[in-house]
């Protein structure tokens, strides 16, 4: 299939376009590197362009006739969303609708979306199937789950098809170390941990002690990057099935690690002592996110090559 892959050139997307190669798919990444990088797009083709630039959009459109479209390109920081909801709405939500826009008017009908397990809010129960409430406490998860309702009826009034994968905690990087996260500066904690074991980060801050958790610090499920793009490219041959109905699906491994235990495995891991700074919650963060991932099994026959901390870990 020819795919495009937006936000190709971001951590998870520039995944996705190796693995998406790799099993046989043209690939053509569109990106505005704001936030990418240019060299971590290993094959296909590239487009510059922002997701907002509708004509332009247009033009790739009708230079490629993809057959379908992975949506990676979203501003994904929890607290800088509750700081600045603007970017995140503008670009999340109005960004989408240009994209979604582009793809009716080229005949273009099916989509994988990255949505957020952000879209739950403070979890009612654990772990988190599909069919749990709703409710996010943060700009970040309700732009995604603002896409997903615009999803729904972009099915009914224009056919379009899509697979959204709400993903816990991507983690993780290219197991043969093409690839890895290179954010500027970096969010993420598992990364984070590492570059302090490294001695390349003076210590980690653990924001908020006194959740109601088994230690008191957040807790969250971590799943693979490259576990992530099999489910994409599972998503693809689901939605090549003719009558298919759309899907929300939860991408996870069905294990909660807080933040004390992520820093104790990575130095178990690497025997570095690793320097801890505990400063105030930030805004918007769930005490516990944990998915129950039995549904995407099913539907798309999924085995997660990573399911262990410790496996995710080795490849950082």
């Amino acid at each position: 299939m020819r795919v495009f892959i937006v936000g190709g050139a971001g951590y998870i997307g520039s995944h996705m376009v190796k693995v998406a190669h790799n099993a046989g798919h043209e690939v053509i990444t569109i990106d505005n590197l704001s936030t990418g990088h240019k060299d971590a797009v290993l094959y296909g083709q590239f487009e510059f362009c922002d997701i907002l630039d509708t004509s332009r959009l247009n033009e790739i459109f009708i230079k490629y006739r993809p057959d379908a479209v992975m949506h990676f390109s979203a501003y994904s920081i929890v607290s800088e969303s509750v700081k600045n909801p603007y970017k995140y709405y503008h670009n999340n939500v109005s960004g989408t609708l240009s994209l979604l826009s582009s793809m009716v008017e080229n005949n273009c009908k099916k989509l994988i979306f990255s949505s957020t397990a952000a879209i739950f809010g403070n979890p009612d129960y654990l772990p988190i199937d599909e069919s749990h409430v709703k409710d996010p406490i943060n700009p970040y998860g309700k732009s995604k789950l603002m896409v997903e309702e615009i999803l729904k009826d972009f099915e009914v009034a224009y056919g379009l098809k899509y697979v959204s994968f709400r993903y816990f905690n991507a983690a993780g990087h290219d197991p043969d170390g093409i690839l890895k996260e290179r954010h500027d500066p970096e969010t993420h904690l598992l990364p984070i941990v590492m570059q302090a074991a490294n001695k390349t980060r003076d210590s980690v801050s653990i924001f908020g002690m006194d959740y109601g958790t088994r230690d008191g610090t957040c807790i969250r499920d971590y799943i693979h990057v490259n576990d992530i793009a099999t489910a994409h490219l599972k998503g693809l041959e689901y939605l090549n099935n003719n009558d298919v109905k759309s899907i929300e699906l939860n991408l996870g491994n069905g294990n909660g690690f807080s933040v004390k235990e992520i820093v104790q495995e990575v130095e178990n891991f690497t025997g570095e002592k690793i320097n801890i700074i505990y400063e105030d919650r930030r805004l918007g963060d769930p005490p516990a996110l944990i998915a129950n991932g039995d549904y995407a099994k099913d539907i798309l026959k999924l085995n997660n090559k990573y399911c262990s901390l410790r496996d995710i870990i080795k490849t950082l």
